[in-house]
C-alpha cells in the first residue's frame, strides 16, 4: 500500500522562493502527495503567483502571520481532515532531490516505532556541506545543537536510518497516527523550537526519531543573517527558556542556560568595548527574557 502524504510548505512573503520549492517538488518520484501551501498573511503578490503557477496545487490563506507554528497547524489539520497518513513540513526556502520523499516514508515504513523523519540537509550554495543531519540536545546544558552542521559530507554519517533526538522542522516528516497520539505544535512558540520540542513530546510518546542521511534536500540559509537578525536572536533566546519549562528539563540545564550563557553573554556585551555593535542584540536579548519572565509567548511584540 502506498502512503499517502501531504508536503505542508508555509508561505509568508516568500515571493520565488516558495515558487522554487513548489516547482522542485513537481518532480518528486513519490507516486502519491498533495501539494498545500499555507499562505502566512502575505502582501508581497506570492499568492497570486502561487495559483498562476501551480494551480493544481491547493493553497490556504490564514489572513495574517501565524508564525511557523501556528500556519503549520492550519496545514496539520487539513492533512488529519483529509485523511493523509504522514505529513511532510517543509520550508520554502528549500528545493529537494527527486527520491528524498521516496526514501523518508520508506525508513518510517520499515519500522513501525518511527514516527518522525528527516532527510539530510545541505546548503544551497554549497551543496555538499551538510547544514543538518538531524538534532542533538544537551540536556545538561539545555542546549541543541545541529549534526554535521559545516561539515562536508564524506558518508560520515552512514546509509542506514539513524536516531537522533530531533529533526529541523525545515523538512520533517510525520506519521498522522504521532500527530493525533501527541498533538499539534506549541504555538506559544510562534517561531523556533517548536519543533524540537514536538520531537521531545514523540520521544516521550514512544516513537522514534530517524536522520535518514541518503535522503537529500538544500536549504537557501544564510548563518551570517541569522546571526545579525534581531527577531532570530529574540526568537531563540526566549524559546529556549520555553523549551526548558516544556519539556520539565532539570536544574543544571536551567543553570547553564540562564549564567553561562544569557548572563555571560549580557555582561560581555555591556562591559567590552568590542561588542558596541552587539547593543540592538542585547537589547533584544534583554527582551526575550524578560518576556519569558513574564510568560509573554507567541509573536514578538516590537515598540
Amino acid at each position: 500500500m502506498v502512503r499517502r502524504v501531504t508536503i505542508i510548505v508555509l508561505n509568508w512573503n516568500g515571493g520565488q522562493d516558495t515558487l522554487d520549492c513548489v516547482q522542485s517538488l513537481a518532480g518528486l518520484d513519490y507516486p502519491r502527495f498533495d501539494i498545500l501551501v499555507v499562505d502566512n498573511g502575505s502582501t508581497d503578490g506570492s499568492v497570486a503567483a502561487i495559483r498562476e503557477g501551480f494551480p493544481r496545487v491547493t493553497l490556504l490563506e490564514t489572513g495574517e502571520n501565524l508564525g511557523y507554528a501556528g500556519g503549520n497547524n492550519v496545514g496539520l489539520r487539513w492533512t488529519l481532515d483529509h485523511g493523509a497518513d504522514y505529513a511532510l513540513l517543509l520550508n520554502n526556502d528549500t528545493v529537494v532531490a527527486p527520491d528524498f520523499l521516496r526514501l523518508l516514508v520508506e525508513a518510517a515504513e520499515a519500522d513501525p516505532s518511527i514516527g518522525i523523519a528527516g532527510p539530510t540537509i545541505y546548503y544551497y550554495d554549497q551543496p555538499r556541506v551538510i547544514w543538518s543531519a538531524g538534532g542533538s540536545i544537551d540536556w545538561r546544558r539545555g542546549r541543541t545543537s545541529m549534526v554535521g552542521l559545516d561539515e562536508l559530507d564524506r558518508g560520515q554519517f552512514g546509509e542506514a536510518p539513524r536516531e537522533v533526538d530531533f529533526v529541523t522542522g525545515c523538512a520533517l516528516l510525520v506519521k498522522a497516527v504521532v500527530v493525533e497520539r501527541i498533538g499539534l505544535l506549541d504555538e506559544r512558540f510562534f517561531a523556533y523550537y517548536e519543533e524540537t520540542e514536538w520531537c521531545v513530546r514523540a520521544t516521550g510518546a514512544g516513537s522514534k526519531i530517524v536522520h535518514v542521511p541518503q535522503a537529500h534536500i538544500w536549504h537557501k540559509i544564510s548563518p551570517e543573517a541569522r546571526a545579525d537578525s534581531l527577531s532570530v536572536h529574540y526568537y531563540m533566546t526566549r524559546n529556549r527558556l520555553l523549551f526548558l519549562r516544556a519539556t520539565s528539563a532539570g536544574l543544571s540545564a536551567w543553570w547553564y542556560t540562564l549564567f553561562a550563557d544569557y548572563f555571560r553573554t549580557l555582561t560581555s556585551w555591556t562591559l567590552r568595548p568590542k561588542w558596541r555593535g552587539k547593543r540592538p542584540l542585547r537589547r533584544a536579548l534583554l527582551q526575550a527574557i524578560g518576556d519569558a519572565a513574564r510568560g509573554h509567548w507567541g509573536p514578538r511584540s516590537v515598540a
